[in-house]
């Protein structure tokens, strides 16, 4: 099973991170309502907020897993911060990327994952927002536009910046 490369940024973006002064700090209601409404609305029995540091993914709000955090090298998260839009993986089991992943191969058994990535303020890639599902899905259009929407949310609470018209 492949570790996802490192984003072209990585220091920068390790830098921002740090900087947003989020790391290892205790849940905090802004971020658990969003999970929970994600998971609600979407209807998965999964949802989080993730954090992708240099060799972890921590996990800010969680709904659905016991795990505080994940080694980075099998996080589906470390793959959707490579790009700005929702990353999908439909079925982990007939994803190469994935198929052998012990997140899908043992618990939580991990075989649909959408993750919308989060910016810090220069627009470094630090996490997702994200919803999973122990059995194959596919989002629709609206499904898609809900996660977007909760994704400018957990933005706002993670910079303290509202997002500018258009974003």
């Amino acid at each position: 099973m492949p570790a996802a490369p490192l984003p072209p940024d990585e220091d920068a973006r390790l830098r921002a991170l740090q900087d947003l002064l989020v790391l290892d700090t205790p849940p905090e209601e802004r971020f658990d309502r969003v999970v929970r409404f994600a998971a609600e609305q979407l209807d998965m029995p999964m949802a989080l907020v993730s954090l992708v540091d240099g060799d972890r993914q921590w996990f800010k709000s969680r709904v659905g897993v016991e795990l505080p955090q994940t080694s980075r090298d099998i996080a589906f998260c470390a793959h959707a911060i490579l790009q700005p839009e929702t990353f999908v993986v439909e079925d982990a089991q007939l994803d190469a990327r994935f198929a052998d992943n012990p997140l899908v191969t043992g618990a939580p058994h991990v075989r649909f994952y959408a993750g919308a990535p989060l910016s810090a303020p220069g627009g470094e890639r630090v996490g997702t927002l994200c919803v999973l599902d122990s059995k194959p899905r596919a989002l629709g259009t609206v499904e898609l536009a809900v996660l977007e929407a909760l994704r400018t949310l957990v933005n706002e609470a993670l910079t303290g910046q509202a997002p500018e018209d258009g974003a």
